[in-house]
């Protein structure tokens, strides 16, 4: 195992921005560096230069890879609809998610990840549903769509939590799948054999965790029995004790789906979850969305993650999360790209905080008496809830987690004048440039000047792919 230092002029630490700081990492062999020591007033000497603007690399706790594609083809409303909404996305998105197969999935999802990489993404939780051939079979490598994603956060150079989504029926009332849902489908023991088999995967920047799609979804039998039997399951070297893999679950995202969970199981869904779930640290609850008070403060009691994904909630028109309620109850939150109709940590940040001043029509509502700055609250929330989300040492300068930097462009216009404690609120709140020069995941560096090592042959295949998809 070799030994690197980085040296920043400048970096964002939990206390704040310090000068002069040294970063002693342990490289080994197969590039998944680790931090041994960071040290303050520190002189650069032989380390390797980054900057003085250097924060830790985001967390991407929720996405569905193969939805980039599709950015922008549901933006229009048919004649016969009175009105628009998530369902009837849904259904768009049902009809592209026929087309893609594994080949057609590993290049969307690399061009998705080069993106997230180029924005400051290190890590990302990929919820997992598209499984099966379109009409419901197995491919001959039941998890030839899993590898697929494997494949392209290891061509790319980005931290992976694969979550593989139990997926069984189509509504609270346990009807079953539609023609279009086939391909999402497994019974317990299908999918619990996926999950083994992925865990068993030998790669540097992966962790495996497991998936509810939802509720409605996952029949409560099911839900006991994958998490009863994920304790049984065996951890390989780079995984932690099967007890601890994160566990990721849709839920309370849309008024209708509240309605359909009191209907038939006479509780608003999170309220259900934390009734019948050991909900723990280890949760993601995503989106979150419709919570009443009494729900807020459980969910922020638990210690499980929110998992906000503010552009594509307000794309799909979901609404808004109680934030301030949240922050003042101690609840822990990350963020999400989701549907990827933006690829931005700084969007998905602003637009946490926008849509708060917006309903309550006043501003700076992430700050506090004890941090003043609404952008440091921000990162600092979902760097830390990120990582949480993600299963790893991850989002944090401190020895033992992954060596990721992210340098920004300290010769942007947007950054001159700006004192230390300024910087990150310039970065999140002043303009739409994007100010990442250079990013390092696990002591590798995969973006110079802006661009990503392979943008350009990752981006020719990706174009030649959905060009054909548009074909039919």
């Amino acid at each position: 195992m070799s030994r690197i230092h980085f040296h920043a002029d400048g970096a964002w630490l939990p206390g704040g921005f310090a000068e002069g700081v040294e970063f002693a990492t342990d490289a080994a062999p197969d590039g998944a560096a680790t931090l041994r020591s960071v040290r303050m007033e520190a002189r650069p000497g032989d380390s390797t230069a980054l900057g003085p603007i250097v924060v830790p690399g985001m967390p991407n706790l929720h996405s569905h890879a193969f939805q980039r594609a599709m950015a922008g083809l549901a933006e229009r409303r048919a004649p016969q609809q009175a009105e628009d909404s998530f369902w009837s996305w849904r259904e768009v998105m049902y009809v592209f998610a026929g087309r893609i197969g594994p080949d057609e999935l590993r290049a969307i999802a690399a061009q998705l990840y080069v993106e997230m990489l180029e924005a400051g993404y290190t890590q990302v939780c990929e919820f997992h549903y598209l499984h099966h051939r379109p009409d419901g079979r197995a491919y001959d490598d039941p998890a030839a769509m899993s590898l697929a994603l494997v494949e392209a956060a290891r061509e790319t150079g980005i931290g992976l939590t694969l979550l593989p989504t139990l997926y069984m029926t189509g509504g609270f009332d346990g009807r079953p799948l539609s023609e279009r849902q086939r391909r999402f489908g497994h019974d317990v023991d299908g999918y619990l054999r996926l999950v083994e088999r992925l865990r068993g995967l030998d790669e540097p920047r992966l962790n495996v965790g497991i998936a509810l799609h939802s509720l409605r979804a996952v029949p409560p039998d099911a839900m006991r029995a994958v998490l009863a039997a994920i304790d049984a399951i065996g951890a390989s070297p780079r995984q932690r004790p099967a007890a601890r893999m994160p566990v990721h679950i849709h839920i309370a995202e849309q008024v209708g789906e509240v309605q359909d969970c009191l209907a038939i199981r006479n509780a608003r869904p999170v309220e259900w979850l934390l009734e019948h779930a050991p909900v723990d640290a280890r949760w993601c609850l995503v989106h979150a969305t419709h919570l009443t008070d009494v729900e807020t403060r459980r969910l922020a009691a638990s210690g499980a993650v929110a998992g906000l994904c503010p552009t594509t909630e307000a794309n799909l028109g979901d609404g808004l999360f109680p934030l301030r309620a949240y922050l003042d109850a101690g609840g822990v939150l990350g963020i999400g790209s989701d549907s990827h109709i933006s690829v931005s940590p700084v969007e998905e940040l602003r637009w946490l905080e926008y849509g708060q001043r917006l309903a309550t029509r006043h501003r700076n509502i992430s700050a506090s008496a004890s941090q003043p700055s609404s952008g440091e609250t921000l990162l600092a929330r979902a760097l830390a809830g990120g990582a949480q989300a993600s299963g790893g040492a991850l989002g944090a300068f401190a020895p033992g987690h992954r060596a990721d930097f992210v340098v920004l462009d300290e010769a942007s216009p947007l950054f001159a004048g700006r004192s230390p404690q300024q910087v990150i609120d310039t970065w999140l709140f002043a303009g739409n440039a994007n100010l990442v020069r250079e990013v390092i995941v696990g002591g590798d560096r995969v973006v110079r000047e802006r661009r990503h090592r392979d943008a350009e042959r990752i981006a020719r295949r990706y174009r030649e792919v959905v060009e054909r998809l548009a074909r039919g």
